[in-house]
């Protein structure tokens, strides 16, 4: 019946569009929406101080054995699913099996992106060209009503951490 269904927040409408993370590129990194399957590479990668410092506090440390599992299974793939939230893995084309890096975009005001890098691949420009891309596609598809903050990699904060 017209009128009868699901009401539709027209102020999240651009990112429904976005309901799940498409792949992204740049001249250097391959960005692959998050899976199930990178808790593996994930778990051997970030489990180190020198990239949970930098994180939200709400990054259990030590980090648990089951750490990536959990996150991917319980939090950011569901996230992705209802469109709250897309995660990319970054890989080197290069070695486009290998992951070097996470990067996420969250619909919540106050901690609405985030980063990490495995420390070998810091320092060479890598996480800043994998942010200004994902920024790009957020401001492209949800600008004007993106969160505040997402308007290109010089934002990002990650500068101190090159």
């Amino acid at each position: 019946m017209p009128g009868r269904g699901r009401v539709v927040d027209q102020a999240a409408a651009p990112y429904n569009r976005l309901k799940m993370a498409p792949p992204l590129e740049t001249a250097r990194l391959l960005l692959r929406p998050a899976e199930l399957s990178d808790a593996e590479q994930t778990q051997i990668l970030f489990p180190q101080w020198e990239i949970v410092r930098y994180l939200a506090n709400r990054v259990p440390w030590p980090y648990p054995p089951d750490g990536a599992l959990t996150f991917l299974r319980d939090i950011a793939l569901p996230a992705m699913e209802r469109g709250d939230a897309w995660h990319w893995t970054l890989r080197l084309k290069s070695e486009p099996a290998r992951m070097i890096g996470f990067i996420s975009l969250m619909r919540t005001p106050e901690h609405n992106r985030g980063f990490w890098l495995a420390p070998p691949w810091h320092g060479p420009g890598t996480d800043d060209r994998g942010v200004r891309r994902r920024n790009r596609l957020l401001v492209r598809r949800a600008a004007p009503a993106g969160p505040a903050g997402a308007q290109g990699g010089r934002e990002s904060g990650i500068a101190p951490y090159l």
